[in-house]
């Protein structure tokens, strides 16, 4: 059922606008409003998937309603009914955020198909908002010790802006769910997020992989291929495992900061690229540079800001919030009724040595699941969690 509202003070067009919608589609509910300021009143109290306005109108015109709207719904899209006069106001609505403008008297098959793709647009929205909460779900930071809740705070600060990103920390405490959240509370969160890890990529195709290359710049390239940089233009990449870069194309990474332009592997073609960079690495990165394994330019480039994500064993006191978590995410993945750990068992878990940090404590809850009892004991922690 698509709700659609139609506020329009001329009683005559707002009867055929309503009776040429009701009678187009049955899944059609249509609504209407003789002026603004009821149009506003009846968007505040229910959720359309649609509204068409007028723009003259008495006590609050079509242009005032849809910056109120974008206010209060910016979801909805707003499609404008302009008289012959209001043409240049219509235009301008478009600017606004109007999803298109529809000239009085209307025209049958303009008004319908404007309508059924502004619905199919509302609809898509819709999805992708779903789909980023299932993203965001995905991608949760569950703890709330004082270590964790700084770097929270340091995300909602710096996530708004461009400001490039080195996250450290050893394997398995979650480097990437920080790149993830930067890029999803970020202005670029439309754009893609695309995902490199350096260490996975042999050195002699991570230039390649990162640039692209043109056809005949080496023996497999049959054919012209953009790099990561490319796909992510207008978003974010995120280099993870820096620390395994090599140096030649560390030297090109820094140029692409420097110069926000980047050039395929065999190719001297410029290509211009808007891309924010957050890297992460297991390495101290300055002991690196010591040893001549890593740029020092491209780290102060890299490290605009730092966040260093602690080890699980320097964050005990979010282990049973993360045992919670982790038994309610298997028991949904795997269609099972979620296990309850006994205090006892919670507590021998948050002693345990946690040398591969959330990773290892999500496959040892894993286990305890599969094999431990109805309630996971302290018993089935001694006898299924050791290493």
């Amino acid at each position: 059922m698509s709700k659609i509202l139609v506020i329009e003070d001329e009683a005559a067009i707002r009867r055929v606008l309503v009776k040429i919608l009701s009678e187009e589609n049955d899944s059609y509910k249509v609504d209407e409003a003789e002026d603004g300021l009821i149009g506003i009143e009846k968007i505040k109290n229910d959720d359309f998937d649609l509204v068409l306005c007028d723009i003259k109108m008495p006590k609050m015109d079509g242009v005032e309603v849809l910056e109120a709207v974008k206010k209060i719904k910016p979801e909805t899209p707003m499609v404008m009914i302009s008289g012959h006069g209001d043409l240049d106001t219509a235009v301008n609505t478009m600017r606004l955020g109007a999803f298109d403008y529809i000239s009085k008297p209307p025209d049958l098959n303009r008004l319908l198909n404007t309508v059924r793709n502004a619905l199919d647009r509302k609809e898509l929205v819709v999805e992708n908002k779903i789909l980023k909460k299932k993203v965001s779900k995905k991608y949760e930071m569950i703890g709330e010790s004082a270590a964790i809740t700084q770097i929270k705070d340091i995300i909602d600060k710096v996530a708004p802006t461009d400001a490039r990103v080195l996250i450290t920390g050893p394997n398995g405490t979650g480097k990437e769910l920080v790149a993830h959240w930067l890029h999803e509370k970020s202005a670029r969160s439309k754009g893609n997020l695309i995902e490199v890890n350096c260490a996975a990529i042999p050195s002699e195709l991570i230039e390649s992989e990162l640039f692209g290359h043109v056809k005949g710049a080496f023996t497999s390239a049959n054919k012209d291929r953009a790099g990561k940089f490319e796909a992510a233009n207008g978003g974010t990449i995120f280099l993870d495992e820096i620390g395994d870069m090599s140096l030649s194309a560390q030297a090109k990474v820094l140029r692409a900061l420097q110069e926000n332009k980047i050039q395929r592997v065999g190719s001297d073609k410029d290509i211009k690229v808007d891309v924010r960079v957050i890297a992460a690495t297991n390495k101290n990165l300055k002991k690196e540079i010591a040893d001549g394994k890593f740029r020092e330019d491209l780290y102060h480039r890299l490290a605009v800001i730092l966040v260093k994500v602690p080890a699980l064993n320097d964050r005990r006191d979010d282990i049973p919030l993360l045992v919670n978590h982790f038994s309610n995410k298997i028991a949904s993945e795997q269609g099972t009724a979620k296990k309850e750990f006994s205090e006892k068992a919670v507590q021998l878990l948050q002693e345990y040595d946690w040398t591969g940090n959330i990773r290892e404590l999500r496959n040892v809850i894993e286990r305890l699941i599969i094999l431990g009892g109805a309630e996971v004991s302290e018993q089935d922690v001694k006898l299924f969690a050791s290493k």
